[in-house]
């Protein structure tokens, strides 16, 4: 599998690769960016010896660390962006969100998880297709502090890109660096996804008097 993204697997750009994909997937949620790091994390296991494969590899192989380092900075500055513009958006951001369900309960959950100093739905939303950027958009809208959301923010972040890598490294170590790792440790990747939001949907919403009321 490697012998199509051998070169890039080999070259220090998989990291800015990795990051701008990561970014920008707050704005585009259809960019594969999970794909993206477990390849590299695979890679990085087989280059290393520590998966049994054989196809070739290249002979400089991403570090681990660097990896998980890449992706979650790139996912707290996506959020923070996202985020800002958000908060910056005014009137017709507000009036988008209101017309959306979706946004608009993420966004009462959001802030009653926050308002309880817990941000258990932003790690979860980090995992969920699309979750990301609902709550880091109704985040800003909803003019929540930085200082509420961020290290949330930064938690989630640091989760999923550890939770990714673990997945592409130890899927090869397990079952070598080939598609059948590669298509397992994808399917955990979005089993974690569809579990998060079914947990995210089961959340209680806060009613009218701040007390919570399950939809």
């Amino acid at each position: 599998m490697f012998e199509s993204v051998g070169s890039l697997t080999g070259s220090p750009w998989i990291y800015a690769m990795i990051a701008l994909s990561v970014l920008l997937d707050v704005f585009l949620p259809v960019l594969p960016s999970g794909v993206l790091v477990i390849a590299a994390a695979t890679a990085a296991a087989a280059g290393t010896g520590a998966a049994t494969d054989a196809v070739p590899v290249p002979h400089e192989v991403p570090s681990i660390l660097a990896l998980i380092a890449s992706a979650a900075a790139a996912s707290v500055l996506g959020d923070l962006v996202a985020y800002r513009l958000a908060w910056l958006g005014g009137e017709r951001l507000d009036r988008a969100i209101s017309r959306s369900r979706r946004l608009t309960t993420a966004q009462e959950r959001l802030g009653h998880a926050l308002a309880r100093g817990g941000g258990a739905l932003v790690i979860l939303a980090r995992f969920a297709p699309a979750g990301r950027s609902v709550v880091s958009l109704g985040a800003g809208a909803a003019h929540r502090r930085a200082r509420d959301f961020l290290p949330w923010s930064a938690l989630a972040g640091l989760s999923w890109a550890a939770y990714s890598v673990a997945l592409g490294y130890y899927g090869a170590q397990w079952l070598g660096a080939t598609w059948l790792a590669t298509g397992v440790s994808l399917a955990a990747l979005f089993g974690a996804g569809a579990g998060a939001a079914y947990v995210m949907r089961r959340q209680p919403r806060p009613g009218v008097d701040g007390e919570a009321v399950t939809p």
